[in-house]
């Protein structure tokens, strides 16, 4: 298994670990990036996370998300993530923030970005069971009803503070 940096706040580098030392020991802090994809009319690509995933399976998540590895950018974690999850590969991403999540499994430094396409996506199947474009007001109705992950509606959360902010 491929190993993960472990970060401080900063996102300094101070040690390595393998992913599933990481996935299961919410003291080890590691970089992840997210993407938040709309259309051209504003509403946001969300995937439902396969059942097969070990992190919130069959969830409703963020447009693109994945870990930062071992000696890679956050740019290239970012364009690698987009292109391996739903096939894009020419994209102009905006970095909105970061911030940190953290559960009872887990906690990332999440580096977040917001892209415009309007496109085709060809998602993996292998991590993604569907994608589906929402509109943010009935994301907000649905957004307790069970069928989000929670990392995702922390996201969506600092994403509307952030834009009510610019």
């Amino acid at each position: 298994m491929q190993d993960i940096e472990i970060v401080d706040n900063n996102g300094n580098v101070i040690g390595t670990a393998a992913r599933d030392v990481v996935h299961g020991n919410n003291s080890l802090l590691h970089r992840v990036v997210h993407a938040l994809i709309f259309d051209d009319t504003n509403k946001l690509l969300l995937q439902k996370r396969s059942s097969n995933k070990d992190v919130a399976p069959g969830l409703w998540d963020t447009s693109v998300g994945g870990h930062v590895d071992l000696g890679e950018t956050i740019t290239q974690a970012l364009e690698r993530e987009i292109k391996e999850e739903l096939g894009i590969t020419m994209i102009n991403p905006k970095f909105l923030y970061s911030y940190i999540h953290s559960n009872h499994y887990e906690s990332e430094l999440v580096y977040s970005y917001k892209c415009i396409y309007k496109g085709k996506i060809t998602f993996n199947r292998d991590e993604i069971d569907d994608v589906c474009y929402w509109n943010i007001n009935d994301l907000l109705k649905a957004l307790d009803d069970g069928s989000f992950s929670d990392n995702f509606k922390h996201e969506l959360k600092l994403f509307l503070s952030y834009s009510n902010q610019k």
